[in-house]
This record gives structure tokens, C-alpha cells and sequence, in this order.
């Protein structure tokens, strides 16, 4: 059965298949701006202005509802391009499902745009499956751009599943095309970001940190958020080789270079990557921990996802047990709701490893360490063996403790 698109977002479409602005449509008897909020689906029409719309369309009042078919894909895209609202995607979505022998470049961008969609959910298993068809699509194209950029975005999606090895074979593959064919300088810097990810997260730190100053040094000229990225590439990848210092200057320089009226959203995820960086520092810098998560906390009231609040709050627990505050971390952990945690493979080992030490400190000692000692295992068995390593760093430390 036919699933029917929003309202809104077939509203824009038939108007701008007419090429009439906002104004030219909405005529004499209802505001630019009331337009505009049906359009992004903010406000739903009555049956007043559903007839009165119909009309100066010059369509029956079933186009605005009518579902979309194979040749509306393409419509469905530019809505969604040009409105940069979810409900636009998800309009995108109903279109893919029901299209049929549509343009393989139209496709492909619809699949893009569902993708990204799809991450920021952290809905990570259906922005695999739109990714895995838009490298299928690329290849079968040819375009050397589409399949570094399909691939790097699948390496990014199972790198945060904790698909490591997987990961970095796609990664290498993005790169080596990215290399080899002399694609843009941001699908290269893209495709590197994921490589050093990845290798880090393998445990190959000495090529992680190879390529991530030949991303630094790429990059230098750019003021974008692409540098910005790099930076903080670096800092991570300097942190995981024990160079705090290397790491917390990289990650200040990250800070320091982009303006959050520029990208609030990178700017407050990059205060969350400095807290972490402070957390896992010898000794704990647990004050610009604070002055940090502080930043981030009102920049995310404003902008944040559900993935990013939940990113909050896991470093908020860590804060507070750093702190020595074992209630407090605990009533922070309390306020995550675990049956919609949409975390990354490696914060989720983070929280695991929180929960772990929070057992040990509240008197179950055997189950806290049970549940350390099984979580390197695991992380050791996916290949993660830069987690591996922590986790049983930490294990040994809880170990050497008297009980």
C-alpha cells in the first residue's frame, strides 16, 4: 500500500515545479510566513487552506496528498536538498521505497541524504544498508568521487559499531581512490579522518599517526571545519600514544580555530572531545573538564541530538567519578535511558567500563571486576585493541587495589 508524503514537503514540491515563490503562491489570503510553516511541516493546513492551495496550483486537492512514485524521487531529493528538514528525508525515504527504474545519480544522492539522515538517529544499522547500496550504485557508475565518498561514510558508520576490520579495509579502499584519481581536496581529507580513525581503533598507532599529519599538513591552509577535524584527529591519535600534552595542544588548537557562529554544532562536540581528552589525561585535569561539558551543555540545549545528549551525560558520569563523587556519577548514569542508547561502539565501552568501576566502588567488587575482565575480551575479540588495551589497564590498576 502506498505511503503518503508529508503534507509540507508536497506542498513545496508542486510549488516549486511551478517555479512560484513563497509569495506569488501564498497570494492575498494567507501570510509568507504561514506558507512557510506548512512547508516545514511546523503547522498543519485546514480545509480552507487546503482548497484555497489546490487552487492556485491549479491542481485537485489530492496532488497535495498524493503518494510519491518512482518519477517523484528526483522531486522528493530537491525538497529535501533545499529544506534541509527531517521531514523532508523521511519524504525521501517513502520515495526510495516505492521507486522503481529511477536515474542511478538521483538514487544515489536520495541514498546519501538518508544516510546522513539516518546518523544522526544513530540508527546505524539503516545508514549501513542506504550506504552499502550507494557504493553499489557508484561502482556500477564509475565515478571515481561517489565511491571514495560512499565508502569512507561506510568505514565512519562501522568504525562507530565497533566493525573494525571492516572498517579499515574500506577506509584504505576510499583512500588509495581518493590518492590515486586526485578527487577533492575534502573527499581526501574525509577519507584520511576515517583512515586515522579506524587505525587507531585497530591499534595502529604509528600509521594513524603518519596519515593524520599528512592530513594536518593538507588541511593547513583551509579555516574550515575540515581543519578543525584534522586537529582534532591529531590530538586523539597523540592521546592514544600517550602524548597528553601533544594531545591537549592539538585539541586547544581545534577549539581555538573555529567560532562557534560558524558551526555550533561541531563547536560543542569538539568541547566533549576536549573533556574526554582532560578525563583520560595522567593525572585527570578534571577543572577544564568542567569549564568544558559547561560549554557543551548550553550549546547542546540549543542544537544537540538525542546521540549527542546522550554523549553529555556519559561525560558528565565520568566527570563526577573522576571527582570522587560515586552518587553523583551514578544518579547521571540513572538519567540515560539504556533501551534507546544510540552511542558509538566506543562510548559504549566507556559507559560499560564507568558502570564497572562504579560496582567495584559500591561494594561488588567480584561482579565489577567480572564485567572489566569480560569487556576487554570482547573489545580484544572485535580487534578494538586500543580499547582492549584500556580496559585492562584499568583492570590491573582495580586489581592492585586492596579490597
Amino acid at each position: 500500500m502506498p505511503v503518503e508524503t508529508p503534507f509540507g514537503a508536497r506542498l513545496k514540491a508542486l510549488r516549486q515545479k511551478r517555479g512560484l515563490s513563497q509569495a506569488a503562491l501564498a497570494g492575498n489570503d494567507i501570510s509568507t510566513g504561514y506558507l512557510s510553516r506548512l512547508e516545514s511541516g511546523a503547522r498543519q493546513p485546514t480545509e480552507r487552506v487546503i482548497t484555497y492551495l489546490a487552487g492556485r496550483l491549479g491542481v485537485d486537492r489530492s496532488a497535495l496528498f498524493s503518494p510519491y512514485t518512482s518519477s517523484s524521487l528526483s522531486e522528493a531529493v530537491s525538497v529535501a536538498v533545499s529544506t534541509d528538514s527531517d521531514d523532508a528525508v523521511e519524504a525521501v525515504v517513502t520515495a526510495l521505497a516505492s521507486a522503481q527504474g529511477d536515474d542511478p545519480l538521483v538514487r544515489w544522492q536520495a541514498l546519501w541524504l538518508v544516510a546522513q539522515f539516518r546518523r544522526r538517529r544513530g540508527e546505524h544499522a539503516e545508514e549501513r544498508t542506504s550506504l552499502e547500496e550507494a557504493i553499489r550504485i557508484a561502482d556500477g557508475l564509475a565515478l571515481t568521487a561517489l565511491q571514495c565518498r560512499s565508502r569512507t561514510e561506510l568505514a565512519r558508520c562501522l568504525r562507530a559499531t565497533g566493525d573494525v576490520t571492516e572498517a579499515l579495509e574500506l577506509a584504505v579502499a576510499a583512500y588509495e581512490l581518493a590518492r590515486e584519481s586526485g578527487v577533492s581536496v575534502s573527499d581526501t581529507s574525509k577519507a584520511l579522518l576515517t583512515l586515522v580513525s579506524a587505525e587507531a581503533e585497530a591499534g595502529r598507532l604509528p600509521d594513524a599517526r603518519a596519515h593524520v599529519d599528512e592530513l594536518v599538513a593538507l588541511v593547513a591552509n583551509h579555516s574550515d571545519a575540515l581543519r578543525t577535524e584534522a586537529l582534532w584527529a591529531a590530538a586523539t591519535v597523540r592521546s592514544r600514544q600517550g602524548d597528553d600534552d601533544g594531545a591537549l595542544a592539538f585539541i586547544q588548537q581545534a577549539m581555538d580555530s573555529l567560532d562557534s557562529r560558524v558551526d555550533l554544532v561541531l563547536w560543542a562536540r569538539l568541547r566533549l572531545a576536549a573533556a574526554s581528552l582532560y578525563l583520560q589525561a595522567r593525572p585527570t585535569l578534571t577543572k577544564p573538564a568542567h569549564a568544558c561539558l559547561a560549554e557543551a551543555e548550553r550549546a547542546l540545549s540549543l542544537v544537540g541530538t538525542p546521540v549527542q545528549q546522550q554523549e553529555l551525560l556519559t561525560l558528565q558520569a565520568r566527570l563526577a567519578f573522576a571527582d570522587g563523587h560515586v552518587a553523583g556519577a551514578r544518579d547521571v548514569l540513572d538519567r540515560l535511558d539504556f533501551e534507546r542508547l544510540a552511542l558509538s561502539y566506543r562510548d559504549r565501552v566507556q559507559l560499560q567500563l564507568l558502570e564497572s568501576l562504579l560496582l567495584i566502588e559500591e561494594g561488588h567488587r567480584e561482579q565489577g571486576l567480572s564485567r572489566l575482565k569480560r569487556l576487554g575480551e570482547e573489545a580484544h575479540r572485535d580487534s578494538n585493541m586500543n580499547l582492549a588495551a584500556q580496559v585492562w589497564r584499568v583492570l590491573a590498576e582495580a586489581l592492585e587495589q586492596s579490597p
